[in-house]
């Protein structure tokens, strides 16, 4: 039996995750970061084709060390986790699109603060490469890894290094962990640099965007202060702890797409670098609002598709992205024209243009295959002179369904695009072997 989000019926209700409940949101947190996971498998055959093998590994490598350090100091100072620690170090990587839980299976040890480990029981990522071949493998597993992984780490600790013990290719082709990594902070080393990528992504206003502030007291875990966890549940949260993460989460995604936007402009020109972005949230969107709506049980009907829009990571967080959405019959999506997302570049900045109509029309259609999107106004001034300039978009339904976009099928062939996340799933354990 499907629950209806609480909309606000007001015309331009903003497009908020806040409106959801706190038992709707710990099921959202997790289909976030898988989304996020996701991007990348939308557009790397896109990139694959234009720039062969080491020319996407190249990019995938610049929209991590772009993304990654920037977004994961920001998790940092939203949930009160300062520190320079393994455990700090494990924190981010918890929170973080690239390692979404069950479908990449952390396991942690910590030995000290300034030694641990983790391994991977499942890599979904792994397993959606393999088919593809060795070369591939290597390419993921030590050539992108090897790098992103320690400015990951190095946004907690630019002395922090990440070493394999074993990876990928596998041998035997059964092996599990699927790979085992140590974490050392070595204090006599040299701190790595930090990456001219993220120093670039903290010149965008998506690095600097204000969000919600997490209010204290309405029940559940308002800030990861403590120890380490070693898996979060999700519904031990408060609703303020979880609406923050998803508007965080959702922040991660755009900031993914600006890295990996840079890295391409530095190879390809505009018009392609637009086509691969457009394939990439065409892709993803698709995929991202089926599940949504199959996991907070959405109605497939114009009424499920006012609250999708609400909270689908493409048009969120509000303050970044400034999307509103009115409910109805028909319900309008309005973007604006001088949000932060638009400046910056991101996907709204393409939404919001007759260009982006293929990636729009694919999000909705995760609801219903009938559903097209319709331009009907703008830009225009809201509110008078001092108005926002917004686009306002109408989203119709169609006698017949239409059928699904090669970029969602495409998006598909990953495992992730299909993963069931096991909520009953019991806790992992955590190694501490010593204290710091």
């Amino acid at each position: 039996m499907s629950r209806p989000l609480k909309t606000p019926e007001r015309a331009g209700a903003p497009a908020c995750t806040g409106t959801l409940g706190r038992q709707r949101l710990a099921s959202l947190v997790p289909e976030l970061l898988l989304a996020g996971h996701l991007i990348d498998r939308a557009a790397m055959p896109h990139v694959l084709a234009r720039l062969g093998r080491e020319g996407m590994t190249a990019v995938a490598i610049e929209e991590w060390l772009a993304a990654s350090p920037v977004y994961t100091r920001r998790m940092q100072q939203a949930l009160g986790f300062p520190g320079a620690d393994v455990p700090t170090v494990f924190k981010g990587m918890q929170l973080d699109i690239g390692a979404p839980p069950q479908f990449m299976d952390f396991r942690y040890q910590v030995h000290d603060a300034r030694h641990g480990a983790f391994h991977l029981d499942h890599c979904g990522a792994l397993l959606d490469v393999e088919p593809m071949g060795p070369d591939y493998v290597t390419a993921m597993c030590h050539d992108i890894e090897d790098p992103t992984f320690d400015g990951t780490a190095a946004a907690t600790n630019p002395r922090a290094r990440c070493r394999p013990v074993h990876r990928p290719p596998r041998a035997p082709a059964d092996r599990t962990p699927h790979c085992e990594w140590t974490v050392t902070i070595d204090e006599d080393a040299p701190p790595a640099p930090y990456p001219p990528q993220a120093a670039a992504m903290d010149r965008t206003e998506a690095a600097r965007v204000p969000l919600d502030r997490i209010v204290p007291g309405s029940g559940g875990r308002d800030d990861y202060a403590g120890p380490l966890l070693a898996d979060l549940r999700w519904d031990e949260w408060s609703g303020p702890a979880l609406h923050r993460m998803a508007q965080e989460i959702a922040l991660q995604g755009h900031m993914l797409v600006l890295g990996s936007a840079m890295a391409l402009r530095n190879r390809l020109d505009a018009r392609d670098v637009q086509d691969i972005l457009l394939h990439q949230c065409t892709g993803i969107a698709a995929v991202t609002s089926d599940r949504l709506c199959t996991a907070l049980d959405l109605p497939r009907n114009s009424t499920g598709l006012a609250e999708l829009l609400a909270i689908h990571p493409a048009l969120t967080p509000y303050p970044y992205v400034g999307a509103r959405v009115v409910p109805g019959p028909e319900p309008v999506l309005e973007l604006p024209q001088d949000s932060p997302a638009v400046r910056d570049g991101a996907w709204p900045a393409l939404l919001a243009t007759r260009a982006g109509a293929p990636a729009l029309d694919a999000l909705v259609r995760g609801v219903d295959p009938r559903f097209s999107t319709h331009i009907v106004s703008g830009p225009e001034k809201e509110g008078g002179a001092a108005g926002r300039r917004v686009v306002r978009i109408a989203i119709r339904t169609d006698a017949r369904p239409h059928p699904e976009s090669d970029d969602a099928a495409l998006t598909r062939f990953s495992g992730g695009a299909g993963f069931a996340f096991d909520d009953a799933r019991p806790s992992l354990p955590l190694t501490v072997v010593g204290s710091g």
